[in-house]
């Protein structure tokens, strides 16, 4: 009967243990990876001083996504975000803006604080439709179809949080493009310490959209506004 050497269980051992930690180390990966194969083709930076819009496909409404507010001012890329939607809707390439924020308490109002930005730079007030329940982008996403009756829509946020807006708002069922400010030029260590976030952020993200089919916190009826403002 022969005898396995020593050197040979250690060496299956190495082996097995180092495809485990290449699975491991791979497997955070994955959600990341996902959303941007899902957005790839879908977005775009929108660069100063060049043509960005033109790579923009003509869509109803944009939807743009909140990021915080502090006393009735939206926060520096936050404001970013509204430029970008403004100019979209100046150039033509959308029809109406639909903000997206978070309105949990009555302290907080993050889309009202982007609509009065909005129509202070110019943007009719009539063409503009506010979600009070975008508490997170697949909320958002799924609102803007659901409640919203959104199928076409452009989405704006930041560069490192694109990807995952595009694919969650194509996995909802949108005809989804998405348009990002490169915030790393003005605020690169937050951009490192959000991209950081976008890993596990991504994996909520693909847990909600592919795995659960989560509902929104809050969904709610139809509504028609965003149907009136494209009307206009």
């Amino acid at each position: 009967m022969s005898v396995l050497r020593p050197w040979t269980w250690s060496r299956t051992a190495l082996r097995r243990g180092f495809q485990g930690l290449v699975a491991l180390s791979v497997l955070p990966l994955a959600p990341t990876t996902w959303a941007w194969l899902t957005s790839a083709g879908h977005r775009v930076t929108a660069e100063p001083g060049t043509r960005w819009t033109a790579e923009v496909p003509a869509m109803p409404a944009a939807l743009v996504l909140g990021a915080g507010v502090r006393d009735g001012r939206p926060s520096p890329m936050l404001r970013a975000r509204l430029d970008i939607a403004a100019e979209l809707y100046r150039t033509g390439r959308v029809r109406a803006l639909l903000l997206s924020g978070d309105n949990s308490r009555r302290d907080y109002d993050e889309p009202s604080v982007m609509r009065d930005y909005l129509v202070s730079g110019g943007v009719p007030a009539d063409r503009i439709v506010l979600d009070y329940a975008g508490f997170d982008t697949w909320d958002s996403c799924v609102r803007a179809k659901e409640i919203f009756g959104a199928s076409r829509l452009v989405v704006v946020t930041q560069v490192f949080h694109l990807p995952r807006a595009v694919a969650l708002c194509r996995t909802a069922g949108l005809d989804a493009f998405g348009v990002g400010d490169d915030s790393s030029r003005d605020w690169p260590a937050e951009t490192v310490a959000y991209a950081v976030r976008e890993i596990p952020a991504s994996a909520k993200g693909l847990a909600d959209g592919l795995v659960l089919r989560s509902s929104p916190r809050f969904l709610g009826r139809r509504e028609t506004t965003l149907d009136h403002a494209l009307a206009r």
